[in-house]
């Protein structure tokens, strides 16, 4: 597309920063606090805005401001535009991660946090001292909007997140198998359990969202059965400690469960009932697809999460 100087000429980029800000703060004050201006210059900058877009862009409410529409529509593209300038201006040098001075903020679960972070952080005190982690416990149903606001740079994501958009650039990393993890000793069944012992016995579900419901209940509806679960909790690493004191069974992540079935002497079944594999994929912003520091820290990540997945018996991609 050929591009209007003339009219481009015209326009402030310094109207785009502020844009950024306001859409990520939806706050007047938190915006001019962001970019370093008063409140009054961020209000006369919110209503060149206006007048540039013919539209109000953000209105109140009862729980601060919204944006509109036509804003919700600007919003990604004006942070890639802005992304790609700072690229082109103050990041065309190479990424050192040996003198590099930075921090990153990932979301991960914390089964990720464990199989895979010890062997990153040493690496990173190692070969980048300067570079600094952030880790963030992800929340599959706001994790999207995490990355659109900024407030991760990075996540690791245990699902398909369906609801994705173009902007919502994504790498496969592994898939993990669901396992059966109970002590044998305690329900006085030994592997492989079977499914009447299955629906027998009481459960343990791990679940970020409300209710008593999981892929293991969808999978026995189908065959017209149901289980009991007794305890549910949104720590995944709780519910090893739990099975190895109770007369229970979980299905979790393979990979968590090889982990703590050696650490704690659990034992492992395969699940009776047919379950899907779980992706795990690498989640980030497009508008960090050139920053050469966030490039380093996918292929960083990425690797360790791959060795870690390789090491605990997934299938890597």
């Amino acid at each position: 597309m050929a591009i209007d100087h003339v009219n481009l000429g015209r326009l402030d980029l310094n109207l785009l920063v502020a844009l950024d800000a306001l859409l990520t703060e939806r706050s007047v004050t938190r915006a001019a606090a962001r970019v370093g201006l008063g409140q009054s210059a961020m209000s006369h900058n919110l209503a060149r805005l206006r007048a540039l877009f013919g539209d109000e862009l953000l209105t109140r409410g009862p729980d601060g401001m919204r944006p509109t529409p036509r804003a919700l529509a600007l919003f990604d593209p004006v942070r890639v535009a802005l992304s790609q300038i700072q690229a082109i201006v103050s990041r065309d040098e190479a990424f050192d991660p040996r003198t590099a001075e930075r921090t990153f903020r990932v979301g991960l679960p914390d089964s990720v946090e464990v199989l895979a972070v010890p062997a990153l952080l040493a690496y990173f005190c190692e070969a980048a001292p300067g570079v600094r982690l952030r880790l963030h416990t992800v929340d599959p149903s706001r994790l999207l909007d995490d990355l659109d606001a900024d407030r991760l740079d990075l996540a690791v994501g245990f699902a398909a997140f369906p609801g994705g958009q173009a902007h919502h650039k994504r790498r496969l990393l592994a898939t993990d198998a669901y396992v059966c993890l109970f002590n044998a000793e305690r329900v006085g069944v030994s592997p492989p359990i079977s499914l009447d012992d299955y629906v027998r016995l009481p459960h343990v579900l791990t679940s970020m969202r409300p209710g008593e419901r999981g892929v293991v209940d969808d999978a026995l509806a189908k065959l017209g059965l149901k289980r009991a679960v007794v305890l549910t909790t949104p720590r995944f690493l709780a519910v090893p400690f739990l099975v190895a004191r109770a007369p229970v069974v979980t299905t979790m992540h393979g990979r968590l469960a090889r982990f703590f079935a050696e650490e704690l002497g659990l034992s492992l079944s395969p699940p009776p009932v047919e379950l899907a594999e779980v992706p795990v994929s690498l989640l980030w912003h497009a508008s960090y697809d050139r920053d050469p520091a966030h490039v380093w820290l996918r292929q960083t990540v990425a690797r360790f999460a791959q060795d870690a997945a390789a090491e605990h018996g997934s299938a890597c991609v």
